[in-house]
């Protein structure tokens, strides 16, 4: 079930039509989601949709049940991620905590933490 599931987020993130976005300024932010967030492909979803707009950082399950994310790429593609991850039908994100951070000058890309 979960390589059919996986296939399914890859394949609806592949297909994902952008906004044509305007230049913003680069910002690093750590983002908790909460809700039914854990066991529904989210940090898949996360990982494939952050690579396609060219961010980098982290993301992975908590103890409690929710998601930690660690971004950083241009401002309003991380807007775009965040409000289209709290649109998925097959999570129900309840709440995102941000916090802004300091830049992270030597990462390149984004990563799964298990």
């Amino acid at each position: 079930m979960k390589k059919l599931r996986d296939g399914y987020v890859i394949n609806q993130v592949n297909h994902l039509k952008f906004p044509l976005f305007k230049p913003s300024p680069i910002v690093r932010n750590r983002l908790i989601f909460s809700g039914r967030v854990q066991k529904v492909g989210f940090r898949l979803e996360t990982y494939e949709l952050a690579k396609r707009l060219g961010l980098t950082g982290w993301v992975k399950n908590r103890a409690d049940k929710n998601v930690e994310a660690e971004i950083q790429g241009e401002n309003a593609k991380i807007l775009f991620l965040i409000q289209y991850l709290k649109s998925l039908k097959r999570a129900s994100v309840s709440d995102v905590e941000i916090q802004k951070m300091s830049l992270a000058d030597d990462e390149i890309n984004f990563q799964v933490i298990k």
